[in-house]
């Protein structure tokens, strides 16, 4: 039986990251990676086919909105004509989890894992801003990873961690650095069904009742009871207050669109502007591009952009990735041509243009 390893997560968070971190785990077994990008451009599949995995992009739209029928009939197809072990898929930053576990069981299949990764340091504000989407991610998901941790102040990750906990209680929150844990046991954690805090509370319940069955089942209903009813108060209350803060209209303009628009697909919220080029930049060049793209605020509001560029000052090619205000560019391997990528929401494509083209 095939396993079908979802590993989904908002824009930038860390899912490409994760999946290059498995990869040893996966030694024998034959693996078939089906990865699509919001835009007209896909990058990721570079950074992943060294490592020997076979590449189904789909780049004509959000796998998760507009290409649900067609999406069900690839997952169908690269099943049947590689018969591997395992497939991963690796869904848009800004696509609905719910939507991808629909497309696998109307292929007549049940996800093996089902991880979010969500970035420490952006959570909450995606959360607020992009909701509708993120918060699908978080909700769906069966073990939530989240990522940069070490990068993070241990108070914004502790109180990211809370907010999940209030979308999704019976998820697995994995907290600790993924550097810090052995690939197996990330494994084990991503394919438990339910909670490890629950299934270690129920144990402890079972152990308790076989102690003494009747003070302690009694004690336990009470405090079990107690506890359900705080919980469901206190979630209530939070969920409310968050929903007025909406009304109120303090949020981005992003966030007022979702309020009042449900059910969106990505392409009615989020942007973008994508391009393949043999233009040559030298990381000087490279550098005052994404600054822009980090600090200028008539650009719009950019998420995301990654590419790989031709170095007019290297034998090498640059490989980029920007998260919001903060870029990383290396060197890597020469690939058949330079493309780049912008996400985001109300972007002003042809200004962007402008400027990486230098007009």
């Amino acid at each position: 039986m095939t396993k079908i390893d979802v590993f989904s997560g908002f824009l930038g968070a860390g899912k490409t990251t994760l999946i290059k971190r498995l990869i040893n785990s996966y030694k024998g077994e034959k693996v078939v990676l089906i990865e699509n990008e919001f835009g007209e451009i896909g990058v990721d599949s570079s950074f992943l086919k060294d490592a020997g995995f076979e590449i189904k992009e789909i780049n004509s739209g959000c796998i998760c909105c507009t290409l649900v029928g067609d999406f069900t009939k690839a997952l169908k197809e690269v099943i049947d004509q590689y018969n591997p072990d395992r497939v991963i898929i690796e869904p848009s930053g800004v696509g609905k989890l719910s939507d991808i576990k629909r497309i696998i069981e109307k292929a007549g299949l049940i996800p093996n894992m089902l991880v979010t990764v969500v970035d420490a340091s952006k959570g909450k504000l995606y959360m607020r801003n992009f909701g509708e989407f993120f918060n699908d991610q978080v909700k769906e998901a069966t073990t939530i990873l989240i990522s940069k941790v070490d990068r993070t102040p241990e108070a914004k990750v502790l109180e990211l961690a809370d907010l999940i906990r209030e979308k999704n209680p019976n998820a697995n929150i994995i907290t600790t650095p993924i550097a810090e844990l052995e690939t197996k046991k990330l494994i084990e954690i991503f394919e438990k069904d339910k909670s490890m805090l629950n299934e270690l509370i129920e144990q402890l319940h079972h152990e308790h009742d076989d102690d003494d069955d009747d003070d302690d089942e009694c004690e336990c209903h009470e405090h079990h009871h107690h506890h359900e009813e705080g919980e469901e108060c206190h979630c209530h209350e939070h969920e409310h207050e968050h929903e007025h803060h909406h009304h109120d209209g303090e949020e981005c303009h992003c966030h007022d669109h979702e309020h009042h628009h449900h059910d969106h697909h990505a392409d009615e919220i989020f942007d973008n502007w994508g391009i393949e080029t043999a233009q040559a930049v030298s990381k000087k060049e490279l550098e005052i591009f994404l600054d822009k793209l980090a600090n200028d605020d008539t650009l719009g509001i950019i998420l995301r952009a990654k590419g790989i560029l031709r170095a007019s000052d290297d034998t090498n090619w640059y490989y980029f990735d920007l998260v919001d205000d903060t870029y990383e560019i290396r060197l890597g391997k020469p690939d058949y041509t330079g493309r780049l990528c912008v996400i985001g929401a109300n972007i002003d494509k042809q200004k962007i243009s402008n400027l990486f083209l230098k007009k």
